[in-house]
């Protein structure tokens, strides 16, 4: 794509530098109005400089993913009430050896889910699941945070439906299912692997705190963070600790049997068996290559429907300033890369990134990192996906193949460098900190620290994996 003109290159890379600041400082002192206000500002800048017209903004917005990020969000509503997360609870720490443990086991889970369907899913259903893992262990969040998104995305790049960049990818190449899947996956399982040990080498203080020192600073009784004197919190452990001995679940709220009649528990029982059959079905379905939004919305309705009661109280749990933040996010991106600034990146490094040298895969790998941290990384498979297979097949036929598992590799594990390098970080970011009582929010400097050497580690090494 060649420049824009100057007006707009200069007008286009300011709304966008807008938007990256809020995204990074939602509550910069001299316009407070965080991520999401800051996102769509971006977004309208980039139509008020005329960077995009109204119906290039308006196509821009990926549809798609969002609806699967909502069909996702309802299903994972109806999981939490069919008590689904109290059970992987406790399969997660069963026989558990402690906090370094209980990260390898997220780091496990989070991988493997994320490669069979998709590290947004995984990270939209297992968010406040690993909040409230953390909490309930009077253990710090921001690591069992960092373990689930930094895992998703790693262990998404496994398969070619692990992440949306993956089917672009598989789509363009050709590359056939197994073919793909064994070229990549010895560099995701040693990647999941030593971006646990770096988890625990650099928190592992934080992960040797005390459970009485650590309940005692946080004030936290069961994973709700409390105030007030100590005969309050022993009150609320208290009625912690019995709730569940004086109270049956069913459809989301609690019947008290001392009180009113208990319902009968078969009809729990089979209303959660079908809420886990749904979910199976769903599950089936994205393995089978289907439509991954049509799959999630539709499993959604029907969840809707088996509940046979008013939806809006699940449908009040979705996350719609999420929505709206990804919304001004593809808009704002597009107009980034109307710009041409991105493109003349790539042409200006294409002459030094061969792939058959140590130095050129350096340098590939680096412009792969930044265009993917700068303007997502689905937009960077697009923009150098052909252009890094062609250079590839002058060199052999046979480095056209590892061109597309590279760029597979790298722009997935870009995604763990910042915050804002893919859409499950920022999943995992506005869901922590919007969970009830036990709310978390992970700071872009905080993701940063880890990020940066995670990712620079995981993509070095796994890079010499790759087979072509």
């Amino acid at each position: 794509m060649a420049m824009a003109a100057c007006v707009k290159v200069i007008l286009g890379s300011v709304a966008f530098a807008i938007f990256w600041i809020l995204a990074v400082f939602p509550a910069v002192p001299c316009l407070p109005i965080g991520r999401t206000a800051g996102s769509l500002l971006g977004a309208t800048l980039m139509v008020i400089f005329q960077v995009l017209t109204v119906d290039q903004a308006y196509e821009s917005i990926d549809l798609p993913i969002l609806v699967l990020l909502f069909g996702t969000m309802v299903v994972s509503g109806y999981l939490e009430r069919a008590d689904a997360f109290k059970y992987l609870s406790k399969l997660l720490t069963w026989k558990s050896k402690g906090a370094k443990d209980l990260i390898l086991r997220i780091c496990l889970v989070s991988a493997v889910s994320s490669a069979l369907f998709t590290n947004d899913t995984s990270c939209m259903v297992l968010t406040e699941f690993v909040l409230k893992i953390a909490r309930q262990n009077n253990l710090p969040p921001e690591p069992f945070l960092l373990a689930l998104a930094s895992s998703a995305n790693i262990g998404s790049t496994a398969t070619p439906i692990g992440n949306p960049q993956n089917l672009v990818i598989a789509t363009q190449s050709g590359v056939p299912f197994g073919e793909f899947v064994t070229g990549i996956l010895p560099a995701t399982i040693l990647g999941v692997f030593l971006n646990a040990l770096l988890l625990i080498f650099m928190y592992g203080d934080l992960l040797s705190v005390k459970k009485d020192q650590e309940d005692s600073a946080a004030g936290f009784v069961n994973g709700e963070c409390v105030g007030g004197s100590s005969a309050h919190h022993e009150t609320l452990r208290h009625r912690a600790n019995s709730e569940p001995e004086n109270h049956w679940f069913l459809n989301g709220a609690y019947w008290d049997y001392r009180n009113q009649p208990c319902p009968p528990r078969w009809k729990r029982q089979l209303w959660k068996s079908c809420v886990y059959l749904v979910v199976i079905g769903m599950l089936i379905s994205l393995l089978m290559g289907l439509n991954m939004s049509g799959t999630a919305i539709t499993a959604a309705l029907a969840l809707m429907i088996l509940d046979f009661k008013d939806a809006v109280p699940c449908l009040e749990k979705v996350s719609y300033s999420l929505l709206l933040f990804f919304c001004g996010m593809f808009v704002t991106v597009q107009g980034f890369n109307r710009t041409g600034i991105p493109s003349a990146l790539w042409e200006l490094m294409e002459p030094y990134a061969k792939i058959d040298e140590i130095s050129g895969l350096a340098v590939l790998a680096l412009v792969i990192l930044i265009l993917s941290n700068l303007v997502s990384n689905v937009p960077t498979v697009l923009l150098l996906g052909a252009r890094m297979a062609a250079s590839a097949a002058l060199i052999s036929p046979a480095f056209e193949k590892k061109a597309w598992l590279i760029l597979a590799w790298v722009s997935t594990v870009a995604g763990n460098l910042s915050l804002l390098g893919s859409a499950a970080n920022l999943i995992v970011c506005e869901q922590a900190c919007r969970v009830p009582n036990l709310g978390y929010t992970l700071t872009f400097w905080n993701h940063l620290k880890f990020g940066v050497p995670s990712t620079l580690l995981v993509t070095a090494i796994g890079l010499t994996l790759l087979k072509s």
